[in-house]
């Protein structure tokens, strides 16, 4: 386990969270620049100054980065900046150049220009300038060309540098106090991009320099338990990490692209996971009818929907409302996301035979009371399923379908027999997450014309001429989004639907022997952006249309 702790500690961390030698030169250096300015006339300041929006617009971050250079005002067609090294004449004269102005310096403390450049760059900006500082003399242009000529012992050495340790720690810090399910490091010709994916939307982040990539990406790839010397074939490894007294897994993946190789890590951060259906967003009505559900003693519920779309989060949710001491939960999971207390998981291991169907026949043989089957993706597993369900045990599942009652023809697809499917499934539950609106900033605007054409006229009596929107602020990073919400649609199996399943009736006959008395995820969409808590924009791009009859 990689303590975060050991290399971020409170004592010697800046307010922000940025660690304050992580900018800093050596005491006499920094000293000797300090006299050395005082000399020739150079102003050093001793509180951090307060950029204006303009002056930074001018200077890209990996300028900034490069140049180990914040722009602070520009007044008189002179750019001020401020600088870690003043004396860098090189630097100067590169960004004069470039901004067709004369450049005026000043000097600051290195662990206040560390807070300027976390500020206006960000965190992965302030340690690639570091990283720079110490890696200046290196041959950036033969690593950026000639990636795949680097030696895999050159690599490992780089990664072990403390200023790469440092800046992955940081990367990965950053990455989960702003909420982030994963982060992309992507590589390409002339740039490495990074990305966090917050709320369901990536967010690019400042680039670092394109040399660093064969060591930040062997960095991680050592963190994970990879083959730091294989680069040709995708990888899969794992990550935990403590994080302010909690664990944290964290899952990699590597892919080799045209331009080295790209990676993936998913953050699993089971403080950030709601475990109540209500926090997921589900109404009072749709909670009563799960809790009906899972308090079934046998049968089969499933939760549908496409990849990310919350499906295993609700079932978590599910289970820990069920578990009892007195009940056996034993679940089978491809990972294993989060840890629940009490109930017994295993994880899917197919290079050891242990899969789905494998796995689901050793449990029966545990004397379990509920099984929670992490996927129903051949027809193996869901003839298992569905015979372990007949004979007294509550199974939850998953599948991928686009809505509940498409479920049915599903299973009937992997080879399922109608009548075996009509006698034990209870329920199934559709759903897609959409962003929630910042509380703290909502507001009603006006509804748009493109907007308003996409909707029936029984939603447009719902809003009355306008919609709620986040106009930005502190709480959300100016995003006027702050969090997801889950849009469901609940079908419960009863006596009509039972028989229609059993005669092998399709989707159509299904949906008109349902009927009105259903609320479709486009209904239950719209009636929380009514009420606040999204934005129409999120319905109308998480769901599909539905006529009057609502089905």
């Amino acid at each position: 386990m990689t303590d975060f702790q050991s290399s971020i500690s409170p004592e010697r961390s800046s307010g922000n969270g940025l660690p304050r030698e992580s900018m800093s030169l050596h005491a006499n250096e920094e000293q000797s620049i300090r006299e050395r300015c005082k000399i020739l006339g150079i102003e050093w300041v001793e509180e951090s100054p307060q950029p204006d929006p303009e002056a930074i617009a001018l200077i890209d971050s990996e300028t900034a980065v490069r140049l180990r250079i914040v722009p602070i005002r520009q007044n008189r067609n002179r750019l001020q900046i401020a600088m870690l090294d003043p004396l860098d004449i090189e630097s100067v004269d590169e960004l004069s150049t470039l901004v067709g102005h004369p450049i005026e310096r000043i000097g600051l403390d290195s662990s206040l220009f560390a807070d300027l450049m976390r500020e206006h760059y960000g965190t992965t900006a302030a340690r690639m300038a570091e990283s720079l500082a110490g890696e200046a003399d290196d041959d950036a242009g033969d690593l950026e060309h000639n990636l795949e000529a680097i030696d895999a012992e050159d690599i490992h050495r780089m990664a072990e540098q403390p200023t790469l340790i440092h800046l992955v720690n940081l990367l990965l810090l950053e990455a989960i106090q702003s909420r982030s399910s994963d982060v992309h490091i992507e590589p390409f010709e002339n740039e490495l991009k990074v990305k966090y994916r917050v709320d369901g939307i990536l967010i690019e982040q400042a680039p670092p320099p394109k040399h660093l990539q064969p060591a930040l990406i062997g960095r991680i790839k050592i963190m994970s338990g990879m083959n730091i010397a294989e680069r040709f074939i995708p990888q899969d490894g794992h990550i935990t990490l403590r994080f302010e007294g909690r664990k944290v897994d964290i899952r990699v993946s590597t892919v080799p692209t045209l331009y080295g190789e790209s990676v993936v890590m998913r953050i699993l951060d089971k403080n950030a996971l709601p475990l109540d259906l209500e926090t997921l967003g589900m109404g009072q009505s749709l909670r009563d009818t799960m809790d009906k559900l899972i308090a079934k003693p046998h049968g089969m519920v499933l939760v549908t929907g496409p990849t990310g779309s919350g499906k295993t989060t609700t079932l978590y949710a599910a289970l820990s409302k069920l578990y009892d001491p007195s009940k056996k939960i034993i679940t089978i999971e491809d990972p294993v996301e989060y840890e629940l207390s009490g109930i017994n998981q295993i994880p899917v291991n197919p290079k050891r035979g242990l899969t789905f169907a494998t796995g689901l026949r050793a449990i029966l043989r545990q004397d379990p009371d509920v099984i929670f089957v992490g996927e129903i993706r051949d027809t193996e597993t869901a003839d298992i399923a569905i015979r372990s369900a007949l004979t007294g045990h509550l199974i939850f599942s998953t599948l991928h379908t686009n809505d509940a009652v498409s479920s049915i023809g599903r299973l009937v697809d992997m080879g399922a027999e109608p009548y075996l499917i009509a006698s034990v499934l209870e329920g199934v539950l559709a759903q897609r997450l959409g962003r929630r609106i910042c509380p703290e900033c909502k507001e009603r605007v006006p509804i748009s014309e493109d907007i308003e054409h996409r909707l029936t006229p029984s939603e447009l009596e719902m809003f009355e001429g306008s919609v709620w929107v986040g106009r930005g602020c502190d709480a959300c990073n100016n995003s006027g989004i702050h969090g997801r919400i889950g849009y469901f649609e609940l079908l419960k199996i009863n006596a009509p639907l039972r028989k229609a399943i059993s005669d092998c009736r399709a989707a159509a006959e299904l949906i008109e022997i349902i009927g009105t008395n259903y609320t479709t995820m486009r209904q239950d969409g719209m009636r929380k952006a009514a009420d606040g808590l999204t934005t129409i924009e999120e319905v109308l791009r998480a769901t599909q249309d539905t006529d009057e009859t609502g089905v």
